[in-house]
This record gives structure tokens, C-alpha cells and sequence, in this order.
């Protein structure tokens, strides 16, 4: 089990980071390092040599309401769990100078297959994400996000990501 990211640490150069979404850049810059250290999140990064960040992205334990899931999915659901277990794939952003060099979709890759193999030995049924605009909406859909119209969330059930990953 290899991974591309590492942890965030404070040698990584956040402060030089941006993707052109203030709000992603802002996180990095002044909340990441915080929430880290709280454990409300991790966050992981692609850093150069140096220490400069390519991208990142975080991951926290999360639930989802059963009434929010498409009822495909809920029939194959034990009826007794109200929130169900997920990952939440809370920010993905490159930095501008990597944008269209498919570094995105390598962090996406990244999330879920690290989100997969925690979810063997702590249960989640799913990733989701709060896609930040029409754009982020549309790279997630086109990796097989399934939209909850209910709440403007996605997620991508763990059994797709069993067969994404050939596990």
C-alpha cells in the first residue's frame, strides 16, 4: 500500500501555495495546520523537493443520513442505521502552476484509494464530498460521484472503489 502524498508537516511552504480559489488557498494558508493538530482532519500533500505543495487534499470520518442516499442504494441497506458511516473528502486543490497536468486526478486517486483501505479496518460505505462550484461538481461527476440532490453533496460508494481498485 504506496501512497504519493504525505502528511502535511511544518516543513511544507503553505504560505506560497495557490490554486485561485480563495477560500481552498486561505484553508491551507491559516486553518489546515490547526485542524491537523485537532484532529477534525488530515490533510495530504504532493510537495516538490523543496517543500512546496503541488496540492492537497483533506480527509475527516463523516455521516451521512439514510434519507439523503438514492433508494438503489438504500435497498441494499440494512434499515436499522439512520446515519450511515462515510469519509469525507473535504478539500482537493493544485496549485495553479500544475493546473491541466492531471495532478487533480492523481489526488482523487490518492483520497480514494487511502479512503478504501482505512474503510477495511474502520467501516465507511462511502466517500462524499461538498463539491465548492459547477466546476469541482463536474470533475467529480466525471470520476463517478453520484449526486445527492437533497443536500448539493456526492459520493462514490466503497464497493465501486473495491472494484475501481481491484482489491
Amino acid at each position: 500500500m504506496s501512497y504519493i502524498t504525505t502528511l502535511l508537516n511544518p516543513s511544507h511552504l503553505k504560505a506560497i501555495f495557490t490554486c485561485g480559489k480563495d477560500v481552498l488557498d486561505n484553508y491551507l494558508h491559516t486553518q489546515a495546520k490547526q485542524d491537523v493538530k485537532r484532529k477534525i482532519t488530515a490533510c495530504f500533500v504532493l510537495a516538490e523537493a523543496d517543500n512546496s505543495i503541488k496540492g492537497f487534499y483533506t480527509l475527516s470520518s463523516a455521516a451521512l443520513n439514510r434519507d439523503d442516499l438514492p433508494v438503489a442504494i438504500l435497498k441494499k441497506l440494512p434499515p436499522a442505521y439512520q446515519h450511515l458511516p462515510t469519509t469525507l473528502l473535504g478539500r482537493l486543490a493544485v496549485d495553479i502552476k500544475y493546473k491541466g497536468k492531471g495532478l487533480g486526478a492523481l489526488l482523487l486517486m490518492d483520497a480514494l484509494k487511502r479512503s478504501y483501505q482505512n474503510s477495511l479496518q474502520i467501516a465507511s460505505m462511502a466517500v462524499i464530498v461538498d463539491p465548492l462550484d459547477d466546476e469541482a461538481k463536474q470533475f467529480y461527476k466525471y470520476y463517478g460521484f453520484i449526486e445527492l440532490p437533497s443536500s448539493g453533496k456526492m459520493f462514490i460508494p466503497m464497493v465501486q472503489l473495491e472494484t475501481l481498485f481491484n482489491i
